[in-house]
């Protein structure tokens, strides 16, 4: 099943999209309470589909690195403590699953992001990143604007 997830700058955890109101989004939070709310225009929104991680290439969708990632642990949680562990030991992790990343561009703080959003992802159910986190129609705000005109 497709599903919007979203990040919302600012705000802890991730958030799944549940309907699309007059000026803003209905959103729930991925998290134990699952406690639904709006996300207004003001609110820095990103899909998870439109998020790419740096690499010496090209940059890699988001989705197929969270995909690596799943293989990396077998589909379990992460093995390694983000929280706890040391900027080196959080890149020689990356680099088993992501090895071109930019060493330069991605930071720290990015891979203990991605490593935090894998877990929460994993704790409710979606798995199958490539399947349900594809963009769906019109979530693009360029699809929307061609559809305006």
């Amino acid at each position: 099943m497709q599903q919007t997830i979203l990040a919302i700058a600012g705000k802890p955890g991730l958030y799944k999209l549940i309907s699309r109101g007059h000026n803003n989004l209905i959103v729930e939070s991925l998290d134990a309470h699952h406690r639904r709310q709006p996300a207004f225009g003001t609110d820095r929104i990103t899909s998870l589909a439109d998020i790419a991680m740096f690499t010496d290439n090209e940059d890699v969708p988001l989705m197929t690195v969270l995909d690596n990632l799943k293989t990396l642990e077998e589909g379990k949680q992460a093995s390694i403590d983000f929280k706890k562990a040391s900027g080196d030991e959080l890149r020689e992790y990356f680099a088993k699953v992501l090895p071109e990343f930019d060493r330069d561009r991605v930071h720290t703080s990015d891979i203990k992001k991605l490593l935090q959003w894998y877990n929460i992802l994993i704790e409710n159910g979606i798995t199958d990143f490539k399947e349900e986190m594809q963009p769906t129609d019109g979530d693009n705000v360029d699809d929307r604007q061609k559809e305006a005109e």
